[in-house]
């Protein structure tokens, strides 16, 4: 049951990461985990056509008590798949769905849908790929073919100007480009933004963010590009075992969820229940 649409999600959101890769979430987030309480996990239609997980029966509800309800059939299959992944013991820090549909439920900081656009926006003054090294070479052309062509693809496809410098204090975006990406932001609903910020605060980058979520990347190309430095590093000296792989699963399954997140809440057709079938 719900197999099938999890096989479609980025191989980065599913489990499967190994022993040694959960031994050190475990390592990470001590007392992050609760013995499991349910057999089965299902979904149902509730009031106003937004849907409910059920957890042998009973409605799962948020940490603040609220009832547990997303307003996508498809999101709802994902986040039950989610706690019907789990195995002896419920695993939080591995459902990023269900934190996120948590956050968008409960909204504890109480900010509304103007807080997160400015929150995700602000990230453009201080975005990963246009911030550039003067040296060593190979890094400084690294950048440049790599991070280059997924600035002009936002240039492009929003009629902005972003640039790139080495300077400290960044690149001059004209405050016209700002408002025509803010407008663009304005066109999600509270709940992709919600992952929208939350993939923006993985990648440290707008930019990416946006190549990511309108198919111009995938997961695994977007995080590669928001470690490039890093992974320039690791290339020349080396990588500490275990360390920074883990490190790399943890932001790829981040940012597949939050990717994900973005697209189920901003989809309003309903996923056929023959999928539902085994």
């Amino acid at each position: 049951m719900l197999g099938r649409l999890w096989a479609r999600a980025p191989a980065a959101l599913r489990p499967g990461l190994g022993c040694r890769v959960t031994a050190e979430w475990r390592r990470r987030y001590p007392g992050a985990e609760r013995k499991k309480f349910y057999q089965d996990v299902g979904i149902s239609q509730g009031e106003g056509g937004a849907f409910e997980i059920n957890l042998d029966r009973r409605k799962l509800k948020t940490p603040q008590g609220k009832l547990f309800t997303v307003p996508s059939e498809a999101l709802a299959i994902a986040v039950a798949t989610e706690w019907d992944s789990q195995r002896d013991t419920l695993q939080f820090f591995t459902m990023h769905l269900t934190t996120l549909c948590n956050t968008a439920l409960d909204n504890p900081t109480q900010r509304t849908k103007e807080q997160l656009i400015r929150s995700a926006l602000k990230y453009l003054d201080t975005d990963t790929v246009c911030y550039r090294v003067e040296e060593p070479p190979g890094l400084v052309e690294l950048q440049r073919n790599e991070w280059d062509p997924v600035i002009e693809w936002i240039e492009k496809r929003y009629n902005v100007v972003i640039g790139s410098s080495t300077n400290i204090l960044g690149p001059n975006i004209p405050n016209k480009s700002k408002e025509t990406i803010e407008q663009h932001l304005s066109s999600y609903n509270s709940w992709a933004l919600v992952g929208l910020e939350y993939v923006v605060h993985q990648l440290k980058s707008l930019v990416l963010s946006l190549n990511l979520i309108d198919r111009n990347l995938d997961v695994e190309k977007a995080v590669l590009l928001s470690r490039l430095e890093e992974q320039y590093q690791i290339e020349f000296w080396g990588s500490i075992e275990w360390a920074h792989d883990y490190d790399l699963y943890e932001l790829r399954s981040r940012t597949a969820a939050g990717t994900l997140f973005v697209h189920l809440c901003s989809e309003s057709s309903t996923i056929k229940h023959k999928l539902l079938q085994d």
